[in-house]
Protein backbone atom coordinates (compact mmCIF):
# COMPACT_ATOMS: atom_id res chain seq x y z
CA UNK A 1 0.00 0.00 0.00
CA UNK A 2 1.80 3.29 -0.96
CA UNK A 3 0.03 6.54 -0.59
CA UNK A 4 -0.38 8.84 -3.48
CA UNK A 5 0.06 12.03 -3.80
CA UNK A 6 -0.43 15.17 -1.23
CA UNK A 7 -4.18 13.82 -1.10
CA UNK A 8 -2.97 10.52 0.83
CA UNK A 9 -4.75 8.16 -1.68
CA UNK A 10 -3.22 4.47 -1.21
CA UNK A 11 -2.81 2.27 -4.13
CA UNK A 12 -2.27 -1.00 -4.11
CA UNK A 13 -0.76 -2.36 -7.15
CA UNK A 14 2.77 -1.45 -8.38
CA UNK A 15 1.81 -0.53 -11.61
CA UNK A 16 -1.43 1.46 -11.03
CA UNK A 17 0.73 3.79 -8.95
CA UNK A 18 3.36 3.87 -10.92
CA UNK A 19 1.01 4.94 -13.72
CA UNK A 20 -0.35 7.51 -11.12
CA UNK A 21 2.80 9.10 -9.86
CA UNK A 22 4.46 9.49 -13.32
CA UNK A 23 0.89 11.03 -15.09
CA UNK A 24 0.63 13.43 -11.69
CA UNK A 25 4.61 14.59 -12.31
CA UNK A 26 3.68 15.26 -16.07
CA UNK A 27 0.92 17.21 -14.96
CA UNK A 28 3.73 19.26 -12.41
CA UNK A 29 6.04 19.91 -15.27
CA UNK A 30 2.46 20.47 -16.99
CA UNK A 31 1.17 23.22 -14.93
CA UNK A 32 4.51 24.80 -14.57
CA UNK A 33 5.31 25.49 -18.42
CA UNK A 34 2.03 26.31 -18.73
CA UNK A 35 2.17 29.24 -16.45
CA UNK A 36 5.28 30.39 -17.96
CA UNK A 37 5.08 34.17 -19.65
CA UNK A 38 7.76 36.53 -21.40
CA UNK A 39 7.03 38.81 -18.70
CA UNK A 40 8.55 37.63 -15.72
CA UNK A 41 5.86 39.30 -13.53
CA UNK A 42 3.48 37.22 -15.28
CA UNK A 43 5.32 33.85 -14.37
CA UNK A 44 5.35 35.11 -11.08
CA UNK A 45 1.87 35.75 -9.95
CA UNK A 46 0.58 32.89 -12.18
CA UNK A 47 2.96 30.27 -10.81
CA UNK A 48 1.64 31.62 -7.43
CA UNK A 49 -0.42 29.06 -6.14
CA UNK A 50 1.32 26.29 -8.62
CA UNK A 51 4.39 26.23 -6.11
CA UNK A 52 2.20 26.73 -2.89
CA UNK A 53 1.56 22.78 -3.69
CA UNK A 54 -2.01 21.40 -2.93
CA UNK A 55 -4.09 18.40 -3.13
CA UNK A 56 -3.89 17.63 -7.18
CA UNK A 57 -7.13 16.19 -6.38
CA UNK A 58 -8.57 16.82 -9.62
CA UNK A 59 -5.40 14.93 -12.04
CA UNK A 60 -6.02 12.72 -9.87
CA UNK A 61 -9.09 11.81 -10.44
CA UNK A 62 -7.99 12.25 -14.48
CA UNK A 63 -5.38 9.67 -13.99
CA UNK A 64 -7.41 7.15 -12.51
CA UNK A 65 -10.53 7.68 -14.92
CA UNK A 66 -7.98 7.12 -17.39
CA UNK A 67 -6.85 3.62 -16.35
CA UNK A 68 -10.30 2.48 -17.73
CA UNK A 69 -9.00 3.08 -21.02
CA UNK A 70 -5.57 3.43 -22.26
CA UNK A 71 -3.72 5.48 -19.17
CA UNK A 72 -0.59 6.81 -21.94
CA UNK A 73 -3.02 8.38 -24.31
CA UNK A 74 -2.34 11.42 -25.53
CA UNK A 75 -4.84 13.47 -24.14
CA UNK A 76 -4.77 12.50 -20.77
CA UNK A 77 -1.94 14.22 -19.04
CA UNK A 78 -3.07 17.64 -21.12
CA UNK A 79 -6.43 17.57 -20.06
CA UNK A 80 -5.51 16.90 -16.34
CA UNK A 81 -3.29 20.70 -16.52
CA UNK A 82 -6.51 22.19 -18.11
CA UNK A 83 -8.79 21.27 -15.06
CA UNK A 84 -6.03 22.13 -12.27
CA UNK A 85 -5.43 25.33 -14.06
CA UNK A 86 -9.06 26.44 -14.26
CA UNK A 87 -9.60 25.14 -10.32
CA UNK A 88 -6.99 27.34 -9.64
CA UNK A 89 -7.65 30.60 -11.48
CA UNK A 90 -11.22 30.03 -9.86
CA UNK A 91 -8.96 30.15 -6.68
CA UNK A 92 -7.72 33.88 -7.91
CA UNK A 93 -11.22 34.92 -8.18
CA UNK A 94 -12.25 33.76 -4.71
CA UNK A 95 -9.85 34.88 -2.87
CA UNK A 96 -10.65 38.58 -4.40
CA UNK A 97 -14.45 38.07 -4.03
CA UNK A 98 -13.90 37.02 -0.11
CA UNK A 99 -11.03 38.85 0.80
CA UNK A 100 -8.98 36.34 1.68
CA UNK A 101 -5.44 36.75 3.24
CA UNK A 102 -3.98 33.05 3.02
CA UNK A 103 -4.43 30.39 0.37
CA UNK A 104 -2.31 27.27 0.80
CA UNK A 105 -0.26 28.49 3.34
CA UNK A 106 0.95 31.61 1.55
CA UNK A 107 -0.37 35.04 1.49
CA UNK A 108 -3.48 34.84 -1.05
CA UNK A 109 -2.23 36.92 -4.34
CA UNK A 110 -4.71 39.41 -3.93
CA UNK A 111 -2.74 40.53 -0.49
CA UNK A 112 0.38 40.10 -2.41
CA UNK A 113 -0.11 41.82 -5.39
CA UNK A 114 -3.82 43.63 -5.14
CA UNK A 115 -7.43 42.50 -5.80
CA UNK A 116 -6.49 43.68 -9.73
CA UNK A 117 -3.38 41.70 -10.44
CA UNK A 118 -5.32 38.35 -8.81
CA UNK A 119 -7.86 38.40 -11.13
CA UNK A 120 -6.18 39.34 -14.23
CA UNK A 121 -3.29 36.58 -12.98
CA UNK A 122 -6.85 34.42 -12.80
CA UNK A 123 -7.82 35.35 -16.15
CA UNK A 124 -4.61 34.65 -17.45
CA UNK A 125 -4.59 30.75 -16.54
CA UNK A 126 -8.42 30.33 -18.23
CA UNK A 127 -6.62 31.93 -20.81
CA UNK A 128 -3.90 28.97 -20.83
CA UNK A 129 -6.44 26.51 -19.88
CA UNK A 130 -8.42 27.37 -23.24
CA UNK A 131 -4.80 27.58 -25.64
CA UNK A 132 -4.44 23.62 -24.40
CA UNK A 133 -7.79 22.71 -24.52
CA UNK A 134 -7.82 24.03 -28.54
CA UNK A 135 -5.24 21.14 -29.23
CA UNK A 136 -8.19 18.62 -26.99
CA UNK A 137 -10.61 19.03 -30.01
CA UNK A 138 -14.15 20.52 -30.17
CA UNK A 139 -16.19 18.34 -27.54
CA UNK A 140 -13.22 19.18 -25.08
CA UNK A 141 -13.94 22.58 -25.54
CA UNK A 142 -17.37 21.95 -25.28
CA UNK A 143 -17.54 19.91 -22.01
CA UNK A 144 -15.47 22.65 -20.40
CA UNK A 145 -17.55 25.54 -21.81
CA UNK A 146 -20.64 24.01 -20.14
CA UNK A 147 -18.74 23.03 -17.24
CA UNK A 148 -17.08 26.50 -16.68
CA UNK A 149 -20.99 28.15 -17.42
CA UNK A 150 -21.94 25.73 -14.37
CA UNK A 151 -18.87 26.62 -12.14
CA UNK A 152 -19.75 30.63 -12.90
CA UNK A 153 -23.45 30.00 -12.40
CA UNK A 154 -22.48 28.34 -8.99
CA UNK A 155 -21.11 31.52 -7.98
CA UNK A 156 -23.70 33.74 -9.30
CA UNK A 157 -26.18 31.86 -7.32
CA UNK A 158 -23.89 32.20 -3.74
CA UNK A 159 -23.47 35.58 -3.89
CA UNK A 160 -27.50 36.27 -4.79
CA UNK A 161 -28.35 34.16 -2.08
CA UNK A 162 -31.48 31.87 -2.06
CA UNK A 163 -34.50 33.22 -3.50
CA UNK A 164 -37.67 33.79 -1.01
CA UNK A 165 -39.12 30.63 0.05
CA UNK A 166 -36.12 28.51 -0.90
CA UNK A 167 -34.44 26.15 1.66
CA UNK A 168 -30.93 27.74 1.94
CA UNK A 169 -29.52 24.20 2.21
CA UNK A 170 -31.16 23.34 -0.81
CA UNK A 171 -29.86 26.24 -2.47
CA UNK A 172 -25.97 25.79 -0.86
CA UNK A 173 -26.21 22.11 -2.08
CA UNK A 174 -26.61 23.64 -5.76
CA UNK A 175 -24.28 26.54 -5.34
CA UNK A 176 -21.56 23.39 -4.32
CA UNK A 177 -22.60 21.18 -7.77
CA UNK A 178 -21.96 24.25 -9.64
CA UNK A 179 -18.60 25.99 -7.93
CA UNK A 180 -17.26 22.31 -7.42
CA UNK A 181 -19.02 19.50 -8.89
CA UNK A 182 -18.92 20.70 -11.97
CA UNK A 183 -15.08 20.53 -12.61
CA UNK A 184 -14.74 17.43 -10.49
CA UNK A 185 -17.10 15.87 -12.42
CA UNK A 186 -15.12 16.97 -15.53
CA UNK A 187 -11.94 15.43 -14.41
CA UNK A 188 -13.81 12.15 -14.60
CA UNK A 189 -14.95 12.87 -17.63
CA UNK A 190 -11.90 13.67 -19.40
CA UNK A 191 -9.74 10.99 -17.98
CA UNK A 192 -12.19 8.20 -19.21
CA UNK A 193 -12.76 10.12 -22.47
CA UNK A 194 -9.16 10.68 -23.22
CA UNK A 195 -7.99 7.26 -22.89
CA UNK A 196 -10.71 5.92 -24.83
CA UNK A 197 -12.95 4.01 -22.97
CA UNK A 198 -16.39 2.96 -23.43
CA UNK A 199 -19.02 5.70 -23.24
CA UNK A 200 -20.92 3.94 -20.72
CA UNK A 201 -17.46 4.28 -18.78
CA UNK A 202 -17.19 7.52 -19.20
CA UNK A 203 -21.06 8.17 -18.23
CA UNK A 204 -20.53 6.91 -14.80
CA UNK A 205 -17.06 8.42 -13.82
CA UNK A 206 -18.78 11.70 -14.79
CA UNK A 207 -21.18 11.15 -12.49
CA UNK A 208 -19.25 9.45 -9.64
CA UNK A 209 -17.47 13.27 -10.08
CA UNK A 210 -20.27 15.12 -9.18
CA UNK A 211 -21.02 13.54 -6.46
CA UNK A 212 -17.84 13.16 -4.87
CA UNK A 213 -17.05 16.80 -6.05
CA UNK A 214 -20.28 17.56 -3.88
CA UNK A 215 -18.83 14.97 -0.49
CA UNK A 216 -15.09 17.09 -1.23
CA UNK A 217 -16.61 20.85 -0.67
CA UNK A 218 -18.58 19.86 2.36
CA UNK A 219 -15.40 17.84 4.07
CA UNK A 220 -13.97 21.32 3.30
CA UNK A 221 -16.77 22.55 5.06
CA UNK A 222 -16.87 20.44 8.41
CA UNK A 223 -13.03 21.25 8.61
CA UNK A 224 -13.19 24.67 8.74
CA UNK A 225 -14.82 24.55 12.05
CA UNK A 226 -13.66 21.04 13.09
CA UNK A 227 -9.80 20.93 12.53
CA UNK A 228 -7.48 22.33 14.71
CA UNK A 229 -4.46 22.16 11.70
CA UNK A 230 -4.46 23.40 8.65
CA UNK A 231 -5.87 20.29 6.86
CA UNK A 232 -8.40 22.20 4.84
CA UNK A 233 -5.08 24.55 3.04
CA UNK A 234 -6.47 27.84 5.46
CA UNK A 235 -6.72 28.84 8.80
CA UNK A 236 -9.53 27.23 10.87
CA UNK A 237 -12.62 28.95 10.83
CA UNK A 238 -11.44 31.23 7.90
CA UNK A 239 -15.10 30.70 6.11
CA UNK A 240 -17.02 31.39 9.60
CA UNK A 241 -14.79 34.79 10.15
CA UNK A 242 -15.38 36.08 6.75
CA UNK A 243 -19.00 35.38 6.68
CA UNK A 244 -19.56 32.92 3.92
CA UNK A 245 -22.57 30.60 4.82
CA UNK A 246 -21.52 26.59 4.94
CA UNK A 247 -23.45 23.52 5.84
CA UNK A 248 -22.93 23.36 9.44
CA UNK A 249 -24.14 26.98 9.70
CA UNK A 250 -26.73 26.91 7.69
CA UNK A 251 -28.11 23.45 9.63
CA UNK A 252 -27.42 25.80 12.90
CA UNK A 253 -29.90 28.42 11.49
CA UNK A 254 -32.36 26.24 10.48
CA UNK A 255 -32.19 24.41 13.51
CA UNK A 256 -32.39 27.62 15.86
CA UNK A 257 -35.60 29.06 13.25
CA UNK A 258 -37.35 25.22 13.91
CA UNK A 259 -36.93 24.67 17.23
CA UNK A 260 -35.63 28.11 19.18
CA UNK A 261 -33.83 26.76 21.44
CA UNK A 262 -31.80 29.46 23.31
CA UNK A 263 -28.77 28.25 23.29
CA UNK A 264 -29.05 27.93 18.92
CA UNK A 265 -30.51 31.57 19.40
CA UNK A 266 -26.92 32.89 21.20
CA UNK A 267 -25.04 31.19 18.86
CA UNK A 268 -26.82 33.09 16.09
CA UNK A 269 -26.23 35.98 17.36
CA UNK A 270 -22.96 35.52 17.67
CA UNK A 271 -22.30 34.59 14.03
CA UNK A 272 -24.29 37.35 13.16
CA UNK A 273 -21.93 39.90 15.59
CA UNK A 274 -18.49 40.86 14.83
CA UNK A 275 -16.44 37.86 14.11
CA UNK A 276 -12.99 39.62 13.30
CA UNK A 277 -13.54 40.21 16.89
CA UNK A 278 -10.67 36.87 18.05
CA UNK A 279 -12.17 36.27 21.48
CA UNK A 280 -15.92 36.30 19.48
CA UNK A 281 -14.55 34.34 16.61
CA UNK A 282 -12.94 31.61 19.11
CA UNK A 283 -16.30 31.60 21.18
CA UNK A 284 -18.26 31.05 18.07
CA UNK A 285 -16.06 28.07 16.97
CA UNK A 286 -15.92 26.49 19.96
CA UNK A 287 -19.52 26.37 20.45
CA UNK A 288 -19.88 24.88 16.83
CA UNK A 289 -17.66 22.10 17.17
CA UNK A 290 -19.73 20.82 19.90
CA UNK A 291 -23.19 21.46 18.03
CA UNK A 292 -25.51 18.47 16.57
CA UNK A 293 -25.47 20.43 13.26
CA UNK A 294 -21.67 19.77 12.53
CA UNK A 295 -22.67 16.39 13.12
CA UNK A 296 -25.41 16.66 10.95
CA UNK A 297 -23.12 18.31 8.09
CA UNK A 298 -20.83 15.05 8.60
CA UNK A 299 -23.52 12.48 7.40
CA UNK A 300 -24.31 15.20 4.85
CA UNK A 301 -20.49 14.05 3.47
CA UNK A 302 -21.09 10.47 4.03
CA UNK A 303 -24.35 10.38 2.53
CA UNK A 304 -23.07 11.99 -1.26
CA UNK A 305 -19.18 9.75 -0.80
CA UNK A 306 -21.43 6.55 -0.87
CA UNK A 307 -23.76 8.00 -3.51
CA UNK A 308 -20.52 8.36 -5.41
CA UNK A 309 -19.17 4.94 -4.25
CA UNK A 310 -22.51 3.48 -5.40
CA UNK A 311 -22.29 4.84 -9.08
CA UNK A 312 -18.88 3.16 -9.64
CA UNK A 313 -21.09 -0.74 -8.88
CA UNK A 314 -21.37 -1.17 -12.68
CA UNK A 315 -17.41 -0.92 -13.07
CA UNK A 316 -15.29 -3.92 -13.44
CA UNK A 317 -13.62 -4.75 -10.22
CA UNK A 318 -10.09 -3.75 -10.69
CA UNK A 319 -7.50 -1.40 -8.69
CA UNK A 320 -8.34 1.56 -10.30
CA UNK A 321 -11.81 0.72 -8.91
CA UNK A 322 -11.07 0.17 -5.30
CA UNK A 323 -8.66 3.49 -5.45
CA UNK A 324 -12.04 5.08 -6.82
CA UNK A 325 -13.74 3.99 -4.03
CA UNK A 326 -10.80 4.21 -1.19
CA UNK A 327 -11.34 8.28 -2.54
CA UNK A 328 -14.47 8.27 -1.18
CA UNK A 329 -13.35 6.69 2.04
CA UNK A 330 -10.71 9.61 1.64
CA UNK A 331 -12.79 12.43 1.93
CA UNK A 332 -14.95 11.08 4.47
CA UNK A 333 -11.59 10.48 6.63
CA UNK A 334 -11.26 14.58 6.17
CA UNK A 335 -14.18 15.39 7.69
CA UNK A 336 -13.90 13.10 10.90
Amino acid sequence: MTVVGPFGLSVRDQALEADVQTGLAAVEAGLLDATKSEVPFITEAAQHLVRAGGKRFRPLLVMLAAQFGDPYAPGVVPSAVVVELTHLATLYHDDVMDEAEVRRGVPSANVRWGNSVAVLTGDFLFARASHILADLGPEAVRIQAEAFERLVTGQILETAGPRDGRDPVDHYLDVLAGKTGSLVAVSGRFGAMMSGADESVVDILTQYGERLGTAFQLADDVLDIASDSHESGKTPGTDLREGIPTLPVLHLRAQAAQYGRPEDLELVALLDGDLTDDARHAETLRRLRVHPALEQARRDTVRYAEEARSTLAPLPECYAKSALEELCDAVVHRAG
